[in-house]
């Protein structure tokens, strides 16, 4: 028996705990399927380094939830323009990942739109060589769930800003995301359609394939789910601090000033040193501002801690707090 979640909410982190909540705690005797969409978000590999793949600036800037999801795997940017499903089911005798399994009735329910998607490398999907969908499993207990994406319809630009990260200006443990070329694959399908449209056609041709039934969560499962949410996928622990150790590089040129090269050091997701390098110069020397900064979160609100009653141009001559704050941030 295959049973259909359709999720209706757009909130990363309450899908995320669905699939979990689905995974763990409702009956293991059959199989499910779910299809859920999320309003901007960058979701993360569980083995990534959540700094090292984000453009944090960007995602600050138009407020992109960032989230971490319990498969490995890359990072992956989430619009409505996107659409996610999950598989659930018995991982059988053997353990080991096996993508193309749950990636195959994808490709034959697309064929039924005209789509000539492919089945390409360890884990996309393709139409003429390029990705429109990503794949990751999560396996446990004899239990498999499959994720991947459906660029339907998705603001590629955002796709590649949201996840954007100069390697040349970072240094990193972890799982590094892989970019390809993507594009969505709404312009190869036969006829025109909207997501609405596109996501019920979906729905009815993955129900064909097997005896299926559809299932909407309880007040009861929607209860356990939030619960989940909150203590997990709503904090900054796990979403940050899981990230392993990390380098970044953050800096520029301010008239007046100098050049300012800043190393911020984070493990879990805290500072845990800071040097700063360049041709500024100053009165007291910027090595005494380095214990203000260990242990704090390094984004805007722990740099602002940091800084707080610092005479900035002290130890920079010319830099103003804002200016300072501005290259921590990596808004030069």
């Amino acid at each position: 028996m295959l049973t259909i979640i359709n999720l209706e909410t757009t909130d990363p982190a309450f899908n995320l705990a669905a699939e979990q909540y689905v995974f763990d705690c409702l009956p293991k005797d059959r199989s499910y399927f779910m299809l859920w969409q999320n309003d901007g978000a960058v979701i993360i590999g569980k083995y990534q380094n959540t700094l090292a793949e984000i453009n944090e600036p960007f995602v600050r800037a138009h407020d992109i939830k960032v989230v971490r999801r319990l498969s490995g795997g890359g990072a992956v940017y989430h619009d409505l323009g996107n659409l996610n499903y999950t598989y659930i089911t018995d991982a059988g005798e053997s353990e080991a990942l096996n993508m193309r399994a749950f990636c195959e009735p994808i490709v034959k329910a697309l064929a039924q739109f005209g789509a000539n998607a492919k089945i390409n490398g360890r884990n996309d999907m393709t139409i003429e060589g390029k990705k429109f969908s990503g794949n990751a499993q999560y396996v446990r207990h004899g239990r498999v769930m499959h994720h991947g994406t459906i660029l339907f319809d998705s603001d590629l630009s955002a796709v590649d800003h949201a996840l954007r990260v100069d390697p040349e200006k970072i240094k990193a443990k972890g799982i590094e995301s892989v970019r390809s070329r993507v594009t969505n694959i709404r312009p190869y399908l036969q006829e025109d359609i909207t997501m609405p449209d596109f996501r019920e056609m979906l729905l009815k041709e993955i129900g064909k394939s097997e005896k299926s039934e559809a299932y909407a969560f309880t007040p009861k499962d929607l209860e356990a789910i939030k619960q989940i949410k909150q203590e997990r996928y709503d904090t900054w622990e796990w979403n940050y601090g899981r990230s392993p150790e990390c380098t970044l590089f953050r800096g520029g040129r301010t008239e007046g000033c100098g050049t300012v090269e800043i190393y911020i050091r984070t493990d879990h997701g805290l500072i845990t040193d800071i040097q700063f390098r360049g041709d500024f110069f100053s009165a007291r020397d910027p090595e005494e501002l380095a214990p203000r900064f260990i242990g704090k979160k390094p984004d805007e609100e722990g740099f602002h801690q940091a800084l707080q009653d610092v005479e900035v141009d002290l130890y920079f001559s010319g830099m103003t707090k804002v200016r300072m704050e501005e290259l921590l941030n990596g808004m030069d």
